[in-house]
């Protein structure tokens, strides 16, 4: 086991790393507000991340209801499933809103976002390499069963040419975590999705076309998506495991998919565009890392859907990978 014990200062990524060595002084925002969020309305929670370099607010950033792991997995550049730490990393929330120095990276961004949570939150951690279990998705044995997406429409209403129209019906770059769009917003300005008769809210066209959106229901989950690579389900598969999930697929093309299974025993929607309808479960697993449990007991449901709506299966395998382990941190961060 390699165990290398590091300061959250310092950036995991080499990149990050070079850049806060050679920066004579702390990078930091210029103006940090860090408090605890809300408490949730039973109804509705929405995660959102927004503005940064890189997006067309690259002055101001506003991280919504995160958890502290999101935050890690922000600021160092890896997936939640590699980090372990204290439950609580999954239930306590907060809401953050910076002023981004002008011309920042988005590897300056990072690093300050480090920095912010050894501040704020009095965080340390370091890595560890562990043999842990993790996916390979392949097509399952009677082939694919998914639709590939149609080119999107110009915006006068005419096919596209060769070319044109990428990125159509995705949220502005960086928009990251957040509800796919609705009606009209109701009181306190958040949507109100029409519920259709199988009890999920009804989406607009071309919903899941800025990422994969994920919608949780007691003992029901729904994994939408539009004009995606196969990439992007496996990342949403790794989300929902807690464990890494390699496209193996062969599949090349783009896709539209709808994926409904019964999210028992998974880890359970720590990323991605997701909405939690009423008497859902809290987006967020618990526990302390990857679960290790065979898939047979740990999300039966996801993998006999997979196989049976997308003609795709995940295959258990091993191998390393690289952990961020959380020493120290504060529930509670530092007053602004």
């Amino acid at each position: 086991m390699l165990k290398a014990l590091i300061r959250i200062g310092l950036a995991v990524l080499p990149a990050a790393t070079a850049l806060a060595q050679s920066t004579p002084d702390k990078l930091t925002f210029e103006v940090a507000s860090v408090k605890p969020a809300a408490p949730p309305t039973p109804d509705r929670m929405m995660i959102m991340m927004r503005g940064g370099p890189g997006t067309d607010d690259p002055g101001r950033a506003t991280l919504s209801n995160v958890t502290q792991r999101l935050l890690l997995a922000k600021a160092y550049g890896v997936q939640d499933y590699q980090i372990s730490g204290p439950p609580w990393l999954d239930t306590e929330r907060y809401e953050i809103a910076v002023k981004v120095p002008k011309g920042a990276t988005k590897e300056q961004f990072m690093v300050m976002l480090q920095n912010l949570l050894a501040d704020r939150f009095k965080l340390t951690l370091h890595h560890e390499t562990k043999e842990l279990p993790l996916y390979a998705l392949v097509v399952a044995k009677n082939g694919p069963k998914l639709k590939e997406s149609a080119p999107p429409p110009a915006p006068d209403g005419t096919a596209p040419k060769d070319g044109a129209g990428a990125g159509y019906g995705g949220p502005p770059a960086g928009a990251g975590f957040g509800p796919p769009p609705g009606p009209p917003p109701g009181e306190g300005g958040m949507p109100r999705p029409q519920m259709g008769k199988d009890g999920f809210p009804g989406l607009p066209p071309g919903a899941g076309r800025g990422g994969v959106i994920m919608m949780m229901m007691p003992g029901r989950a729904r994994m939408i998506g539009n004009g995606q690579p196969i990439s992007k389900l496996a990342d949403a598969l790794a989300r929902q495991l807690g464990r890494p999930v390699t496209d193996k697929t062969g599949l090349t093309g783009t896709y539209d998919f709808t994926l409904d299974f019964d999210p028992e025993g998974s880890m359970g929607g720590r990323g991605g565009m997701m909405m939690r309808m009423p008497g859902g479960p809290p987006p967020g697993g618990g526990g302390d890392g990857p679960a290790a449990n065979p898939p047979e007991s740990e999300a039966a449901g996801l993998f006999t859907a997979l196989q049976e709506q997308l003609g795709l299966k995940l295959e258990q395998k091993k191998g390393p990978l690289d952990m961020l382990v959380v020493d120290h941190s504060e529930k509670t961060p530092v007053e602004n």
